[in-house]
Formats: C-alpha cells, sequence, structure tokens
C-alpha cells in the first residue's frame, strides 16, 4: 500500500526540522529547538491518530492543524531571531504550506 502523501511530507519535513534544530544554538538548544520539535512530532502523532479514529476524525484534524499553526509560528519566531537563516526559513514555509493544503484537503473530506 502507498503511503498517504501528507504522511510522506511531513516525515521529510520533520526529519529535516531534527537535523537542523540539533544546530541551535546552546541557548536555544532547549526553548525554541524542544518547542518545534514538539509541535512536529505533535503533528505527526495526531495524523497517526486521525487514521485510526473514524470517530472524531475531524476534531483531531483539527487539533492537527492547530499543532501545524504552532510549528509555523516558532519557525518565523526563530527566524526573526536569527536562528534560523532567510532560506531555512523559505524552505520550512514552503512545506507547511503545502502540508496544510494536505491536512485542508482531507479536513474537507473527514466532514
Amino acid at each position: 500500500m502507498k503511503e498517504s502523501p501528507i504522511f510522506v511530507k511531513t516525515y521529510d519535513f520533520t526529519k529535516w526540522l531534527l537535523e537542523h534544530t540539533i544546530k541551535f544554538p546552546k541557548s536555544q538548544r532547549f526553548v525554541m529547538a524542544k518547542r518545534i520539535e514538539e509541535a512536529a512530532l505533535n503533528f505527526y502523532d495526531i495524523l497517526l491518530l486521525a487514521v485510526k479514529n473514524d470517530k472524531d476524525r475531524k476534531s483531531i484534524l483539527n487539533d492537527a492543524s492547530f499543532e501545524l499553526e504552532r510549528l509555523k509560528h516558532y519557525l518565523r519566531l526563530c527566524k526573526d531571531l536569527n536562528i534560523l537563516n532567510i532560506r531555512q526559513y523559505e524552505y520550512s514555509s514552503k512545506e507547511i504550506v503545502e502540508i496544510g493544503r494536505l491536512l485542508g484537503g482531507w479536513i474537507k473530506k473527514a466532514q
């Protein structure tokens, strides 16, 4: 069975994020890196839960939407604090927009 595009995109983006948060300055590794890692991994966990739960899928996907929004704001803050360079921020923004589109389609389908 072929994996859903949202899972492939999210997995690849989460892997990229984790590889970059390791390189955060020591002063931000336990603040921003931790928050970003938690938001990204929570988002992935919630997607997995949505697959398994037919009854509350729409509610679960709305929770995933919140986690994605939270992640987006943390990444913008990292850019403003010069933890991420503009190229990294542009890449992460593009990926989040694409994942958000996929999530939005899934939410519409769940209604």
